[in-house]
């Protein structure tokens, strides 16, 4: 929603010509209406057996390396649905449903097996990626209505898009570990540097996870003493992480 410039003037629109003050409610109740024909177009192009193709040759194809943020599969895709920021979007959002796509595609090429959990059919989506339903969207915004900050539930005092971040950035640490499996052979040179660039950006995603959770309990009202000791951390460094990051609600 941040970077589509087509929705907010769509949602308007279902709305009436103004959402005006149920903005929220309207992009609740009208979201499906309003982002289907892009659905469609990225549809359309995850069914051409030609990107699966680029993903194969981004993959290495017979020789695994790490997924380029520039690869070919995310450039030719922002192209395709006439979106340029979107392809550099999908390429950092390595726990996403489409990166997640990418990766069946990739495992079903090379004959491998999933993990447990994980299914190779492409267009199985794990529940995480799955849409919150209507109902429960609606559901926690009149929670937030009635009570709002209370602290009383998680969904109802952070916010969808950080609550969706904390799980992405989460994914990501995920589906970069799944790079790794069988790259242990090879010149050390070569397996040394997948491990450590890949193992490097687990760990930056998996940090960048926890720093978001500590903000998220302390902005929804958590104490933060309380939360600097689930952290395994001194209340002054919580405290100090969280001015730096200018993220600390005031007061």
């Amino acid at each position: 929603w941040e970077r589509e410039k087509v929705w907010p003037w769509r949602l308007h629109q279902v709305a009436g010509g103004d959402a005006g003050g149920d903005l929220e409610w309207w992009r609740i109740v009208g979201r499906d209406a309003v982002v289907f024909p892009e659905v469609v177009a990225v549809a359309d192009v995850l069914l051409d057996p030609a990107m699966a193709q680029l993903v194969w040759v981004d993959s290495g194809a017979g020789r695994p390396r790490v997924l380029p943020v520039d690869g070919l599969f995310c450039r030719r895709l922002g192209e395709r649905v006439g979106r340029g920021w979107l392809g550099p979007l999908v390429a950092a959002d390595h726990g996403g449903p489409l990166m997640a796509w990418m990766g069946s595609v990739i495992r079903l090429r090379r004959g491998a097996g999933g993990p447990p959990g994980y299914d190779n059919d492409p267009w199985w989506l794990r529940r995480e990626h799955q849409p919150v339903t209507m109902a429960g969207q609606l559901r926690v915004l009149g929670k937030e209505k009635r009570a709002p900050g209370s602290g009383t539930m998680w969904r109802a005092v952070v916010p969808a898009e950080q609550r969706m971040r904390i799980g992405s950035l989460i994914g990501s640490a995920e589906e970069q570990l799944l790079q790794l499996r069988g790259v242990q052979s090879g010149p050390t040179a070569e397996v040394a540097r997948q491990l450590l660039q890949c193992l490097g950006r687990s760990a930056g995603l998996v940090e960048a996870a926890w720093k978001r959770t500590a903000v998220a309990a302390v902005n929804g009202g958590v104490p933060l003493e309380e939360v600097a000791r689930w952290a395994d951390m001194s209340p002054g460094t919580l405290r100090s992480m969280l001015t730096a990051g200018g993220q600390e609600e005031d007061g």
